[in-house]
């Protein structure tokens, strides 16, 4: 349709942000409003801007489809993937980067160039429904079918396949296990206060939580150490990592620091305890507490947080694939796994008591799933929690 000219809006979603998420598109002919196209289809565990992301690369292929050769304008109300693919704003998140060269690619296919525009989201409703649909069907079990005829008939996304019970069947591949190690005892966490970028050193008791944990350790196999680059991590794992046998097949057991496992950054709170920011920030306090997506002044939010945890803790699953490795990091971080392997969302952080020194493991398969296995397991402290944390 030389001349012709197309509109695609996108959109897409997740309850929990991580959570279950999905996406919808629908392609218009930009003079009648006529729908030429829906694509709509639920992607697993992902963020809200993944999920925006998939929506914006199904309206594009979509748009391929049923009009190669006219003119697109791509209309979203995701502020971040329009002034991204814009080019105006740089991106940032490793997770993000792979879509956007896929939406990149599918736009420099075409004869002119596409033109991104932001719109407020009452005026993107049909592709907000669009993925609510496919949660909605991913959720039943169902696979998104179109409820007008397509042309051409677009192929069904399956819905993810991520329900197996734990050791009763088989998996198509050995799991990738992740041990999670709380560091020790700071005088942060002495006295309670926000210290996600305070570079804080173990004190006394902290060096024999990182020492317990070590002993309990000993011996074991694993592919490598990977720990968050703050002073009170790298020592808790410094503790852990000479008593460490290499996994099969490896000489030595890797030693990994990883910005992207650094504890949660609490902006202007740092440094303060609950009760202090609650008194100079009550309101900010009041947000942050009430909505995940809320970040503290100057800070990150809890589901920030949880996406930049899934992305790293993704690329050394796929660096050690079927291995075994020793995470030692903070309190956001394991919540931020944990949340991860049951699908649970950022709320259930506030479900979660999480002591100091303490061992999570949580398998990752390589279909979708994973399994926590154990929770904040302190068996090898004395009295549980030697500073009862």
């Amino acid at each position: 349709m030389p001349g012709a000219r197309i509109v695609v809006e996108a959109d897409g979603g997740s309850r929990g942000n991580p959570g279950p998420a999905g996406y919808g598109a629908v392609v218009r002919d930009a003079d009648s409003g006529a729908v030429l196209a829906e694509r709509a289809g639920a992607i697993g565990v992902a963020t809200n801007n993944v999920a925006e992301y998939q929506g914006l690369i199904a309206g594009l292929r979509a748009a391929a489809e049923v009009a190669p050769d006219a003119d697109v304008e791509v209309r979203m109300d995701s502020k971040l993937v329009v002034e991204q693919m814009s080019g105006r704003w740089k991106i940032k998140h490793p997770s993000m980067r792979p879509l956007a060269a896929e939406a990149g690619e599918l736009a420099a296919a075409r004869s002119a160039p596409v033109r991104y525009r932001w719109i407020p989201r009452e005026r993107n409703k049909d592709a907000d429904r669009l993925a609510n649909e496919a949660m909605d069907a991913a959720a039943a079990g169902r696979v998104w079918e179109p409820s007008t005829p397509q042309s051409p008939d677009p192929a069904p996304t399956p819905a993810p396949s991520t329900r197996r019970l734990s050791g009763w069947v088989a998996p198509p591949a050995p799991p990738t296990w992740t041990v999670l190690l709380r560091h020790g005892q700071t005088p942060v966490s002495i006295e309670k206060r926000f210290g996600g970028t305070v570079d804080a050193a173990l004190t006394d008791v902290g060096h024999a939580q990182a020492a317990a944990a070590a002993a309990r350790l000993r011996g074991e196999a694993f592919d490598a150490v990977i720990c968050s680059p703050l002073k009170r991590a790298r020592q808790t794992a410094e503790a852990a990592h000479g008593g460490l046998v290499p996994a099969p097949g490896r000489d030595e057991v890797a030693f990994v620091v990883d910005e992207q496992l650094r504890e949660t950054d609490f902006g202007i709170w740092e440094g303060l305890t609950f009760a202090e920011a609650r008194e100079r920030h009550p309101d900010e306090l009041s947000a942050w507490l009430a909505d995940p997506a809320v970040p503290p002044p100057g800070g990150e939010s809890l589901a920030a947080t949880i996406e930049r945890v899934d992305a790293a803790l993704a690329a050394h699953r796929a660096a050690f694939p079927g291995g075994r490795l020793l995470v030692v990091t903070h309190m956001g971080p394991i919540k931020s796994a944990a949340s991860l392997a049951l699908a649970a969302g950022p709320a259930v952080f506030y479900r979660l008591h999480l002591d100091l020194a303490s061992l999570t493991t949580i398998a990752w398969y390589a279909d979708g799933p994973a399994v926590l296995h154990a929770f904040n397991d302190v068996s090898h402290l004395a009295d549980g929690s030697l500073a009862g944390e």
